[in-house]
């Protein structure tokens, strides 16, 4: 077991039957009274953060978690069927892990797995991926305007809004977390 001297940023820890990863902690030592330390964590599985304060010097159940990155191959259902890059191991992913953010996954992407032992914790695209254009409206010479977009349907099926000037055939850097467009990649 370890203890609140052991808190670190980024460390996971179970609490109420949680898993929680410390975002930000403030070790206090008060004038009047005990030390203790003021933590903010996130939820890694709904992604709700909550402050809490631990007395110092209280256990805390820290879990050990393995990050591998495994090549998405295609899609069998609801699973994504993926391939350990290190072992070549192929492993079934629920497709719900990566909620919305699946509309942006393409063969061959990779993706970061956390693992508690065998048990998938959490699943991460990468942040930014570059995706070609399908379908949307021609761009003419002069469409600069600011600020004014347009729809553009990506090769996974997924729509952004994208500046006047793109063109389809036009690759483009793409934030997952978000869903916008970023920029347009020179190929």
């Amino acid at each position: 077991m370890a203890d609140t001297s052991d808190l670190r940023n980024g460390l996971i820890i179970r609490f109420k039957n949680e898993l929680y990863t410390v975002v930000e902690f403030l070790h206090v030592k008060p004038g009047k009274g005990g030390a203790f330390v003021r933590t903010t964590l996130k939820n890694i599985k709904t992604g709700k953060v909550l402050e809490n304060t631990f007395r110092s010097g209280e256990s805390l159940d820290v879990v050990r978690v393995e990050r591998r990155k495994y090549q998405y191959l295609y899609r069998d259902g609801d699973f994504l069927v993926c391939m350990d890059n290190e072992s070549y191991d192929q492993i079934n992913i629920a497709s719900s892990f990566l909620g919305d953010t699946i509309d942006f996954l393409k063969e061959g992407f990779e993706l970061e797995v956390m693992l508690d032992k065998e048990t998938i914790i959490t699943v991460e695209m990468p942040m930014f991926v570059n995706l070609e254009v399908t379908e949307t409206e021609p761009g003419l010479r002069g469409d600069t305007a600011t600020n004014v977009l347009k729809p553009a349907k990506l090769e996974t099926g997924a729509s952004v809004n994208v500046p006047l000037f793109i063109n389809a055939g036009d690759i483009l850097k793409i934030d997952t977390r978000t869903g916008e467009y970023m920029e347009r990649v020179k190929s």
